[in-house]
C-alpha cells in the first residue's frame, strides 16, 4: 500500500510536493506535543530558535518529498538539482585515495548519493528502517547503479574499507546515532551525543580525503544545489577528540542553512546497552 501511494505522489511536481509539505510540517508541529518539545529544544540549544517556524516547514518538505527522490525517474529527479564545487571532489578522486563523504541529515540528504553516483562509483552505509513497509521503497531508491549499499555492521565496514583501497568514494551520516560499541560520547551544539567514531577510522587507513556535502533545498519547490565542502577539523587525538572534531564540523555545516536541519531528529539519545556520558569527562572536553 505505501509503495503504490509513494509512487503515485511521485508523479506530482515537486513544488505542490514542497508546498503541501509545508503545511504538513505545520500540523504535525501543533498536533504532536513531543515532536514540538523535541524540535524547539534542539533548535534553542543550538541557538537558532528564530529559525523555529522556518525549520517546522522545511522538516514537512523533507517528508513530503521522498516519494519524488525515492519513486520518480532517476532522470527527473537528477535535473532537479545542480552542483557546486565538484572540483573538490574531483580532485580528491584523483588522487586514488578514495573519498569519504559525510552527509549530515541537513537539506534532501537522500538526492545527494544518487547525485554523486551519476559521476563516479559510491558505496554508501545502509540501515534498514524499523519499518518493514519502508524496507522495498528505500533499497530500490539507493540500489542504483553506480549506487551500492554495504549494511551496518562489520561485513559492511569491511566493504567500504576495500573501495577506498580500489580508490573509490563512500558515503556516511556522520550525526546518525550509532549502536553500542560504535560510538563515543562527544559534544554538539553543548550536549553529549552518542558519535559514531567509523569515519575517523576509515580516514585513518590512508589518508582518504573527507568532504562534507548537503543538498540545500531551494525555495518555492526550485530544486537543489548540492554543496561540496572541505573538511577542516583535525583528526588527531583519541576517538573521542575525533568524534568531537567531526561533530564541530557538522555544526559548522548546519549553520550555513539551519532551517533545514533535521532538528526533530532524536540526536541525543542513549542507545541500548551504552552508559550515560561520563560528566566529568564532558566537562573538560
Amino acid at each position: 500500500m505505501l509503495v503504490h501511494l509513494f509512487r503515485f505522489l511521485s508523479r506530482f511536481p515537486l513544488p505542490i510536493l514542497h508546498a503541501g509539505g509545508a503545511l504538513l510540517g505545520c500540523l504535525v508541529y501543533l498536533l504532536s506535543g513531543s515532536y514540538r518539545r523535541r524540535l524547539q529544544e534542539n533548535l534553542q540549544r543550538a541557538g537558532f530558535s528564530d529559525q523555529r517556524w522556518h525549520a517546522v516547514r522545511e522538516a514537512g518538505k523533507n517528508i513530503a518529498e521522498l516519494p519524488f527522490i525515492w519513486c520518480a525517474r532517476p532522470e527527473r529527479v537528477l535535473k532537479t538539482a545542480t552542483l557546486e564545487n565538484w572540483e573538490l571532489v574531483q580532485q580528491a578522486l584523483d588522487a586514488k585515495k578514495g573519498v569519504i563523504f559525510l552527509t549530515p541529515h541537513l537539506g534532501c540528504f537522500e538526492i545527494v548519493a544518487q547525485m554523486i553516483a551519476e559521476r563516479t562509483r559510491l558505496t554508501v552505509m545502509y540501515r534498514p528502517p524499523r519499518k518493514a513497509a519502508l524496507k522495498p521503497l528505500i533499497e530500490d531508491a539507493r540500489a542504483r547503479d553506480n549506487l551500492l549499499l554495504a549494511p551496518a555492521n562489520l561485513s559492511g565496514v569491511r566493504i567500504m574499507a576495500k573501495a577506498l583501497k580500489k580508490g573509490e568514494a563512500i558515503g556516511l551520516l556522520p550525526d546518525q546515532v550509532p549502536q553500542e560499541g560504535e560510538g563515543v560520547w562527544a559534544r554538539f551544539f553543548g550536549k553529549p551525543a552518542y558519535t559514531m567514531t567509523l569515519s575517523a577510522k576509515l580516514h585513518s587507513m590512508n589518508g582518504a580525503p573527507i568532504i562534507l556535502t548537503y543538498a540545500e533545498r531551494l525555495p518555492a519547490g526550485k530544486g537543489y544545489i548540492v554543496r561540496f565542502v572541505p573538511f577542516e577539523e583535525n583528526l588527531d587525538g583519541d576517538t573521542a577528540a575525533q568524534a568531537a572534531a567531526i561533530n564541530r564540523a557538522m555544526e559548522k555545516l548546519i549553520a550555513r542553512s539551519p532551517a533545514q536541519y533535521f532538528w526533530s531528529y532524536n540526536r541525543y539519545k542513549q542507545p541500548d546497552g551504552v552508559a550515560a556520558p561520563d560528566a566529568d569527562k564532558q566537562e573538560s572536553a
